[in-house]
């Protein structure tokens, strides 16, 4: 069973947070929002994270929504964050490459297909 960071080891957190990962504020999780320039590189994304979080076991919460990828990240047997969620996090950085990072989620993030409907309307 996985353990909750310690005080020490949730200063990996900080670096982290410079790389788009933010504290949730209603539970002890993080969460990104990765915007990528189609589907296909959004899906690709995903297919290579899973691919790493299998191998940890250890697996996303998720969703996707054409060219947006919504990731938190939580360890459901502590009921918190553990290093398997630092450790995930920094592959699904590498993996991301140059994604664009969405820093403020309390605004609604449209997907490339909604962007180009309200375009056309």
């Amino acid at each position: 069973m996985a353990e909750l960071l310690s005080t020490e080891d949730r200063a990996a957190l900080h670096a982290l947070g410079e790389t788009g990962w933010g504290a949730m504020p209603d539970r002890d999780a993080i969460r990104k929002v990765w915007k990528f320039k189609n589907f296909s590189e959004a899906w690709g994304f995903m297919t290579r994270a899973a691919l790493v979080a299998e191998k940890l076991n250890h697996h996303p919460e998720w969703s996707n929504k054409f060219n947006i990828v919504d990731v938190t990240l939580v360890t459901h047997d502590c009921k918190g964050l553990s290093a398997l969620d630092i450790t995930l996090a920094k592959q699904m950085d590498k993996i991301a490459g140059g994604a664009e990072v969405i820093h403020n989620h309390s605004e609604p993030i449209s997907c490339l297909c909604e962007s180009r409907a309200n375009r056309i309307a």
